[in-house]
């Protein structure tokens, strides 16, 4: 690969969004230093009337699992979108 190239994971997590028009995927970074990348994955389900969807469940992904989990995602035709709510901030550890 080359240095630049879009299709290359970056080097850090990063915030994303995903939705297949029912159903939302929030990617959010919660664990990040030099030997351990995790992101927390939080799913939830699109709710008529413009609501905020329905917070179903959320777990901790390392960072080669949420990329894997994204890119199924884009292949079964999922679709990038704008924040669908305000998530908490992290806990601080300590």
């Amino acid at each position: 690969m080359r240095i630049g190239d879009r299709n290359r994971p970056p080097l850090s997590p990063q915030e994303g969004w995903l939705s297949d028009g029912r159903q939302v995927l929030h990617f959010q970074p919660c664990r990040y230093d030099r030997w351990s990348q995790k992101l927390e994955v939080t799913f939830g389900e699109v709710m008529p009337g413009g609501e905020p969807p329905l917070l179903k469940h959320r777990r901790e992904l390392m960072r080669d699992e949420a990329i894997k989990l994204w890119a199924q995602k884009r292949q079964q035709g999922w679709q990038v979108c704008a924040p669908q709510w305000s998530p908490p901030t992290p806990l601080s550890p300590g």
